[in-house]
């Protein structure tokens, strides 16, 4: 992934989510695509499923997104199936 990609991850509220690392990655690639990043939304979830560990899979998605608090966008209405 370029070095301008990584400076522009999008934010993507994680914490305060169902911690399945399915869930997690499909909450990721959603916010990539939405975000015009579908090519790295590919990418990452091929990464994830290759990983070693939960904790490797979850450092990956950071590579890819701003792991956010779901509480950070309670007052917003910015993704409804966040709310969920």
């Amino acid at each position: 992934m370029s070095n301008e990609n990584k400076k522009n991850k999008p934010d993507c509220p994680l914490v305060g989510q169902d911690g399945n690392i399915y869930n997690l990655v499909g909450i990721a690639s959603k916010t990539l695509k939405r975000n015009g990043m579908a090519a790295e939304a590919s990418e990452m979830t091929e990464k994830v499923f290759n990983s070693g560990s939960y904790m490797e899979a979850l450092g990956i998605i950071g590579e890819y997104v701003n792991i956010t608090s779901v509480d950070e966008y309670d007052d917003q209405d910015e993704d409804p199936e966040m709310s969920m």
